[in-house]
């Protein structure tokens, strides 16, 4: 082997980045040991993406040692209180960080029910928000850093700094969600964020991803009504083994679940057979 090729290999070994997940959050709406849920992508180290960002997520977001002035973009699933809660706080605190740039929100669109990220934004910023106190920061002369948010309606595709995001609307009742297809470095992340998956849509989202990140909200059986919104465990593993998912992430661990992940696990190894894990609070998985 030509010694060029040889250094020039070991020189990209060896300075590779390295991509990990880490669950801020692996719970639900109820409250409990667990923080609602959040998570960070970390490249060598540094929180450059937050996915979702409920309730104790903020907590967690310090003790996973990330800090405001390194995110790149933000992204909601939906404007479920469980999964937006803590925003205020993030922001508030980003006054007093050294962060100067742009922050980039990417969430759904609004209907009769739920408001667009937009007027969430403003609601909650704007001039006659909650924290109106703070509008200035939907403003390009803010004292700290400004917000800017895109709704996604159908299907849209972002690039910020190297990540290539793939955001596609998804069934979640009557609440507008969207899921997440992140490409970073050759590795592939997918949040599907809650949904009952009618079509076929998270398949395709979630083609030979390195991670899905799917939530196990729901029990294999009982809970019709929940069913609209949530996928069941059988449903989940199906979709990661028609999508060729290496490793299967379960999070968003409801009340309703806890205690069966021994019984659901077996289920869904007959069907699925990739690694699948479960979701624990500050857990950090590093993408091979």
């Amino acid at each position: 082997m030509p010694k060029i090729f040889i250094c020039l290999l070991f020189s990209c070994t060896l300075f590779a980045s390295e991509i990990s997940v880490q669950v801020l959050g692996s719970g639900g709406p109820e409250g409990g040991e667990r923080a609602s849920s959040s998570y960070l992508i970390k490249k060598d180290g540094k929180a450059i993406a937050l996915i979702d960002f409920g309730g104790g997520a903020f907590l967690r977001f310090n003790q996973a040692k990330a800090k405001i002035e390194d995110l790149q973009i933000l992204m909601f699933t939906h404007l479920h209180i469980d999964h937006v809660v803590e925003l205020p706080a993030l922001i508030k605190a980003g006054y007093f960080s050294p962060r100067g740039c742009m922050l980039k929100i990417i969430g759904p669109t609004g209907n009769h029910y739920f408001p667009g990220l937009n007027e969430y934004i403003e609601l909650q910023f704007g001039k006659k928000g909650a924290y109106r106190y703070m509008s200035d920061i939907l403003s390009s002369h803010s004292e700290s850093f400004s917000l800017k948010s895109y709704e996604v309606k159908k299907e849209k595709d972002f690039n910020f700094l190297g990540l290539h995001i793939k955001a596609v609307q998804v069934n979640h009742g009557i609440v507008p969600a969207v899921a997440y297809r992140v490409e970073i470095d050759d590795k592939v992340i997918v949040f599907s964020g809650d949904t009952s998956a009618r079509s076929e849509t998270l398949t395709r989202l979630s083609q030979n991803a390195d991670i899905l990140i799917a939530h196990h909200a729901i029990p294999e059986h009982g809970y019709e009504e929940a069913r609209k919104l949530h996928m069941t465990p059988s449903h989940i593993a199906e979709i990661a083994k028609k999508a060729k998912v290496k490793t299967l992430l379960l999070s968003h661990r409801m009340h309703r679940t806890l205690g069966l992940e021994k019984e659901h696990q077996a289920l869904m190894s007959h069907i699925y057979k990739g690694t699948i894990l479960w979701a624990e609070d500050l857990m950090k998985i590093k993408v091979p």
